[in-house]
């Protein structure tokens, strides 16, 4: 068991300062160095969608590269929503626990442009917006990203204001009103960069309603007949129960599931053009992914309503994806059915996209390790994402030796033997594994369509 000085650091790990989260973070590895700590086992699992605080997560950077590395992780990837601001943390926290990383951004982009204008594409909560990801960022670009999405992080709360009045008006109670600042920006670090989402808002209400009916009957009496929210067997056991150690975020995860469409307003100002955002991954030499959702039938994480997304017309989308120059496709093989993961699958290889897995952490009941990864048919996950690592790496040093660069692609065109290369890179950087020099003399070296790598 850990003693109270130990104690101490894992809960600093989620300081305000940034400074205290690091060096909190280096005397822990330093007890795990001298055996006072077990050493966790590293094993091959990967996971490139990590949320920290600087959009909505129970961890910091620091705290979410602690997690990741106790999980075993060989790599950790953050993802926040509209923000970058937690990048550096990150990297540097990786490079403290000896765990390689990758780092991107979130966001939400307008396809009313295309023709798919008026569609439920991969957002739950609004016709014609997409949720896309900007993959290994290259690190001397991480200012630019930052200010890109700073105007965007702004019309955000202009309309997470407007949507904490409706809040107030659905709750009708003057004790559980919500004031932005009071209640919900300190809940953030918007101050320092980061986003405040919905799931801010409902966490904040959360709070209020734990604070005014305490845990358990009181509380479930009030959501269902003053709220008048639908509230399954099982959600009702957790909250029924005062000593469940995520309470707070249980009860998020109903009002989540519940609330939104009754207090939803949708996002405009907030969300980019789709060919802005694909202009900004190129300037800055960044992977452009789509993040595949499906249709919820029975749902594989048994914690999903059935709902119909971009399944009935996935062929169109992907020759869209395709016609609007994306470099990649995102998915999670524990959120689907493997006949669908089969078939987006099938469309990546067909469209010569490169394909990205994560899993979407914002919750402490998830586990950072995805099992159904493990699965051999998905190995090309792993090797995607060292290759990531490797691209992120490349282009951090010159843009033009990223993955995905015209001066890449020219010099190897196929995908494949793209991936091998940049699988080396990254894993002689932070294993130690031979062929990355070979690589890289390969790829910026040969000529044009003349690098072949063996298949290993």
């Amino acid at each position: 068991m850990p003693d109270h000085k130990t104690e101490q650091l894992i809960r600093d790990l989620n300081h305000k300062d940034a400074a205290v989260r690091l060096e909190s973070l280096r005397r822990l590895m330093e007890e795990i160095r001298r055996g006072e700590l077990p050493k966790p086992e590293t094993g091959s699992d990967v996971n490139n969608h990590i949320h920290t605080t600087y959009s909505f997560s129970p961890y910091s950077p620091a705290k979410a590269v602690w997690m990741a590395y106790n999980a075993g992780l060989a790599t950790a990837g953050i993802m926040d929503h509209d923000s970058i601001s937690g990048a550096e943390e990150f990297i540097r926290a990786g490079r403290i626990a000896g765990i390689a990383t990758t780092i991107g951004v979130e966001c939400r982009v307008d396809f009313s442009d295309t023709p798919l204008k008026g569609r439920r594409i991969n957002n739950p909560d609004q016709d014609s917006i997409v949720y896309m990801a900007l993959h290994g960022i290259p690190h001397t670009r991480i200012g630019a990203v930052r200010e890109y999405f700073r105007p965007y992080r702004e019309h955000r709360n202009a309309r997470n204001r407007k949507m904490v009045d409706r809040i107030n008006e659905l709750t009708g109670r003057p004790e559980l009103r919500l004031d932005f600042e009071e209640h919900i920006l300190p809940l953030s670090n918007y101050p320092e960069g980061g986003s405040i989402t919905e799931r801010h808002i409902l966490y904040a209400l959360s709070l209020r309603l734990i604070g005014l009916f305490g845990k358990g009957g009181h509380l479930t009496d009030f959501l269902k007949d003053q709220l008048e929210l639908s509230i399954s067997a099982k959600t009702e056991k957790v909250l029924s129960d005062e000593t469940n150690p995520y309470y707070d975020y249980d009860l998020l995860g109903l009002l989540k599931g519940e609330m939104v469409p009754h207090f939803y307003i949708n996002a405009t100002l907030e969300c980019p053009d789709v060919r802005e955002v694909i202009a900004l991954s190129k300037e800055i030499g960044a992977v452009s992914a789509y993040a595949y959702l499906g249709d919820v039938g029975d749902s594989v994480t048994g914690d999903k309503k059935a709902r119909k997304f971009e399944d009935s017309y996935l062929e169109l989308l992907f020759d869209i994806l395709k016609a609007l120059e994306f470099d990649a496709v995102t998915y999670m093989p524990s959120r689907n059915t493997p006949q669908q993961l089969d078939r987006v699958r099938s469309l990546c290889r067909k469209h010569g996209f490169f394909q990205i897995s994560g899993e979407d952490i914002n919750s402490p009941r998830q586990s950072f390790v995805c099992t159904a990864l493990r699965d051999e048919k998905y190995r090309n996950l792993y090797d995607s994402t060292w290759a990531l690592i490797g691209h992120e790496l490349s282009a951090t040093e010159d843009r033009s030796k990223g993955l995905f660069s015209s001066k890449t692609i020219e010099k190897v065109p196929d995908l494949e033997d793209r991936i091998r290369i940049y699988k080396e890179i990254g894993l002689t950087r932070y294993t130690g594994a031979t062929g990355a020099v070979e690589s890289a003399r390969c790829l910026h070296e040969m000529r044009p369509g003349k690098c072949k790598m063996s298949r290993r």
